[in-house]
């Protein structure tokens, strides 16, 4: 029998192809059999932004995961989304699959605040964001650098403590008070010492969390151009943005101007950093992102920490009562609080970390983007999916907390778990690559006036209110702050430090 070679050798190829194709088929259709996470139901064109109308979203997401499933798919018009409402699922998102999940979603409101999204808050994941992360973790916030601050962290609280006293009988507004002393210990650690320079920041880096946590109509039609053009919102970003720009572009340069061997505040480190030369280059516009990050972080932050500490414990006179005993127990033999001996506060840093499980600064964790299809936990994640991690669902999870929703500062007395990310129920800084890195700055100025507070004071509500009538309630925000201010009476009980 003849056998032409040519016909053999086109038989064997297409037998090759063949074989080929079928593989990719069946490795496409076994993909496809992975189902996505379960989610509700969606509307045409909306999807599921109907499910967030009304509730704050944390609240709402977590109502909703307890009937889908902690791996929850929502549909956000455009975009698709998983939320994360447990442990074990923030663990393949934080650890197992942590390189997958580096990156941020393009965010508007990110891109025009943050310089193109050149700050360690958005930045892609990638050579640009390692070298901030280092900045960040080596100069800007170690252990060390944080210390430095400690003469101004008492001088500012010191002044606000005098400020209290000045009050006699008559109400504070303890949450307006707190939030512009905690701005200015950021802003002249950041800027420098000249305050009233940086007074007109103040405004702006207040709005900023709104303004990013703000509904925007074009963020999720990002393909609808018309959208863009008609938000108001993002007019006001913009304006926001500028008016920062302006004074941080003053203030730059005022720095250069003036510029000193003695390298003490933050914004020095970073024009020496720029001046010495790094791997990438660091501009002023990286610079001025950088500088946003750390206040609009550095005081939002503290200042929501504290004033839900106050609340949980005015809410709480048991609680009060236990930590004021702590502190002055500590602290009556010196006469003053000293930070060196905060860690033998062992009851009032329990006090701190129920307040972070139970009012984490960031309820939703800043989304992270699903670089590559990957499954988890037998579900399909797809590629550009973006990821919501609900740290306030996370930390209030009754598989892992008793009476999970009440505060209980005891729970941490002999519990080793903690907030550096190694535990995933309890996660208020985040976790793996993402993590804040900011936690030493911000528990000093946290930890230090919250004793201040308990060891010269005794608290009242405003107006002979009782402590089961205080307001609980959440304001609409990317940190959820207290809805109504916080108005306490301070009484005077240790003598304060004299300047």
């Amino acid at each position: 029998m003849e056998i032409h070679i040519p016909s053999l050798v086109l038989c064997i190829s297409f037998f090759i192809f063949f074989k080929i194709v079928s593989k990719l088929k069946t490795k496409t259709s076994n993909r496809k059999h992975l189902p996505l996470p379960p989610g509700p139901w969606k509307l045409p064109l909306i999807g599921n932004l109907h499910n967030l109308v009304g509730a704050l979203p944390h609240h709402t997401l977590r109502r909703l995961s307890r009937k889908f499933g902690p791996m929850m798919s929502l549909q956000l018009g455009e975009l698709s989304a998983v939320i994360i409402s447990s442990a074990d699922a923030a663990k393949e998102i934080m650890k197992t699959h942590d390189l997958n999940f580096a990156s941020r979603p393009q965010v508007a409101a990110a891109d025009i605040i943050g310089y193109g999204s050149t700050n360690i808050t958005f930045s892609p994941y990638g050579g640009h964001w390692r070298q901030l992360r280092k900045i960040c973790t080596l100069e800007l916030l170690s252990a060390k650098r944080v210390q430095s601050f400690r003469p101004l962290r008492e001088r500012v609280f010191v002044d606000l403590c005098r400020r209290f006293a000045d009050h006699g009988s008559s109400a504070v507004n303890f949450s307006e008070e707190f939030m512009s002393a905690t701005y200015t210990l950021i802003s002249r650690a950041v800027l420098g010492e000249e305050a009233e320079q940086h007074e007109g920041l103040l405004p702006n880096v207040k709005e900023m969390p709104e303004l990013t946590a703000g509904f925007d109509i074009s963020e999720v039609f990002p393909s609808v151009g018309l959208f863009k053009v008609m938000s108001r919102l993002r007019k006001r970003i913009v304006a926001v943005h500028k008016d920062t720009d302006r004074i941080l572009d003053d203030v730059i340069h005022q720095h250069r101007a003036a510029k000193s061997e003695e390298h003490k505040d933050l914004l020095d480190v970073l024009l020496q950093l720029q001046e010495d030369g790094l791997e990438l280059p660091l501009t002023d516009e990286n610079i001025k992102s950088v500088l946003v990050d750390m206040l609009v972080a550095g005081s939002e932050t503290s200042s929501t920490v504290i004033e839900w500490a106050m609340a949980e414990m005015l809410k709480n006179p048991r609680i009060l009562e236990k930590a004021q005993e702590e502190v002055r127990r500590v602290f009556d033999k010196e006469g003053t609080v000293d930070e060196s001996h905060i860690h033998e506060l062992k009851y009032l840093k329990s006090v701190v970390k129920e307040t972070l499980r139970v009012h984490p600064p960031a309820p939703l964790i800043l989304p992270r983007i699903c670089g590559e299809t990957c499954e988890i936990n037998g579900y399909e994640i797809p590629a550009e999916t973006k990821i919501i991690v609900n740290a306030w669902a996370v930390n209030r999870d009754p598989k892992y907390w008793e009476d999970s929703d009440c505060f209980k500062p005891e729970r941490f007395l002999d519990n080793l778990v903690d907030f550096r990310g190694n535990h995933f129920q309890y996660i208020p800084f985040g976790a793996g690559r993402r993590m804040c890195p900011g936690i030493g700055f911000g528990l000093a100025n946290v930890e230090l006036p919250l004793a201040m507070f308990m060891y010269h004071f005794d608290w009242e509500l405003d107006g002979g209110m009782k402590p089961q009538d205080l307001d609980m309630e959440e304001k609409f925000g990317a940190s959820a702050k207290k809805l109504k201010d916080l108005f306490l009476i301070p009484a005077i009980k240790r003598t304060l430090p004299t300047k």
